[in-house]
């Protein structure tokens, strides 16, 4: 064969008695795509080595009434999954979605430097628990596999000078609970506890590997 001359897969099959393994998964292996415009879970995915695509999934996320944290996430994270899986057939769509809370209170973005001051003297000596919805949409048949992973924080007792120099630094006013645990908010911690320190940033690698190799994609 020229070396030179890219034959279409259906030519090549063939002229082979048994297409090869490899041959079948660039033809049966679905497109994979993260339902997620944050950098910060493009840069996790990243991590394992696969290829993908990013997309924007346009939803409504309010809460609903008497909806837990844990069931929230879970369903915004397959309505993100199911709002992108609508314009791609034959595609894995990765949704995601997170809440800190304290005492089962969902902490909300605060706005301006001074909701922020008061959150994180709230938060001082305090556990903060995440929940991190994830769901894996298979566009062909409709399956989908879905968890919800926790993450627990424990803040140090801070001081409120100790707060205005950080909020100096990275102003979070549009982040939940005031803090940008990827970046200098690390330093308002005082320990982690959890199986997964991905999942506090916002996608849980491990739980998600786990996923994909159900569908056929090994990992490494």
């Amino acid at each position: 064969m020229n070396p030179h001359i890219i034959t279409p897969l259906h030519l090549l099959f063939s002229q082979t008695s048994q297409p090869t393994k490899q041959l079948k998964m660039m033809i049966k292996q679905p497109h994979l795509i993260l339902g997620s415009t944050s950098p910060f879970r493009c840069n996790l995915l990243k991590k394992l080595g696969v290829s993908f695509t990013v997309a924007a999934p346009d939803i409504d996320e309010k809460h609903l009434p008497d909806e837990s944290p844990a069931k929230l996430v879970s369903r915004l994270a397959c309505e993100k999954a199911e709002a992108v899986g609508k314009q791609h057939q034959n595609a894995l769509i990765i949704g995601s979605d997170q809440v800190a809370c304290i005492n089962q209170q969902i902490l909300g973005k605060p706005g301006n430097r001074e909701n922020a001051i008061a959150q994180l003297l709230a938060t001082s000596g305090q556990r903060i628990t995440f929940y991190t919805g994830l769901c894996l949409l298979n566009t062909s048949n409709g399956q989908k596999q879905v968890t919800c992973e926790t993450f627990h924080v424990h803040f140090r007792d801070l001081k409120q000078n100790q707060i205005e120099r950080y909020l100096d630094q990275e102003e979070p006013y549009n982040c939940a609970g005031s803090f940008k645990s990827e970046g200098l908010g690390i330093a308002l911690f005082e320990r982690l506890e959890g199986d997964d320190p991905n999942t506090l940033i916002g996608l849980p690698l491990i739980r998600l590997i786990s996923m994909l190799h159900k569908e056929g994609i090994p990992i490494p």
